[in-house]
């Protein structure tokens, strides 16, 4: 079982499994909106998660706390770099309008890991804007690029499937923020360490119910019940997570619900 373990830890860890999930959402955006897909954009942000998410994990431990560089490491440094290649390649396909706002992207990723400010944190440690921060970049990379890259007039339904995504994020986020409860600095003050584990479910619950009656308004029947399947599934997530759980809990199986909620749309 060591292989196998060594495998998935790796699999984690190298950041390929966010960026599937995130390939799936654009893949669910491609689909919301009846656009043809488009190998580029989703291929841009499939790499683009990897690069930007092993910066995230790995800049401090490399830059701030100058810790060895293992095997593992290295290995994943290399997969950042061919994958960071392959960004810029995917980056001239785009339309320049997606250019920009991928440019804009990025920038907020590098103020969420770089402190730019003298005397000054970066942003991942600001006190409550964390989950804020992620929510709204998976948001724009997900659905904001694709949409835009797809030159489609923006509409009340546009705004109202970004106010669902954003929602859907900021739950999956939540549920990580439970587990992490015992590590995260007091001074991050995420949700439950300023309401408490119990007010924060209650708070996953009732933002998964609006997120599912949005969607009566502008999904088919068929969509509609995928998406009750999703939002149950959440629910479940939320229910029995705490902060003694596995790091598989998130890490592989709470990322995995927008893959599982992809692959129900293509072959339910």
């Amino acid at each position: 079982m060591k292989l196998p373990k060594q495998v998935l830890d790796f699999y984690l860890n190298s950041s390929i499994h966010v960026a599937l999930s995130c390939y799936a959402l654009v893949r669910i955006t491609f689909h919301v909106f009846h656009i043809q897909y488009d190998e580029a954009m989703a291929l841009f942000v499939f790499f683009g998660t990897i690069v930007g998410y092993n910066f995230v994990k790995y800049d401090a431990l490399v830059r701030v706390k100058k810790k060895p560089i293992g095997n593992q490491l290295k290995i994943i440094a290399f997969l950042s770099f061919i994958s960071l290649v392959l960004v810029g390649y995917y980056f001239f396909h785009l339309k320049r309008i997606t250019q920009i706002v991928s440019v804009a992207i990025f920038a907020i990723t590098a103020l969420y890991t770089l402190p730019f400010f003298p005397n000054r944190r970066n942003a991942r440690n600001w006190a409550g804007v964390k989950i804020y921060i992620v929510a709204l970049c998976w948001v724009g990379a997900t659905l904001v690029l694709p949409y835009i890259n797809a030159e489609i007039p923006f509409t009340g339904n546009f705004f109202i499937k970004c106010i669902q995504r954003f929602v859907l994020v900021f739950v999956l986020i939540l549920v990580f923020e439970i587990l992490d409860l015992a590590n995260d600095d007091p001074h991050l003050k995420t949700v439950p360490q300023t309401i408490g584990v119990k007010r924060t479910k209650i708070l996953g619950f009732s933002l998964l119910i609006p997120f599912w009656i949005l969607g009566i308004l502008t999904f088919t029947f068929h969509d509609l019940i995928i998406n009750l399947i999703m939002v149950v599934t959440l629910m479940l997530f939320i229910l029995f997570a705490n902060p003694n759980r596995s790091k598989y809990y998130t890490s592989f199986w709470v990322e995995s619900v927008p893959i599982f909620w992809w692959l129900m749309i293509v072959f339910l």
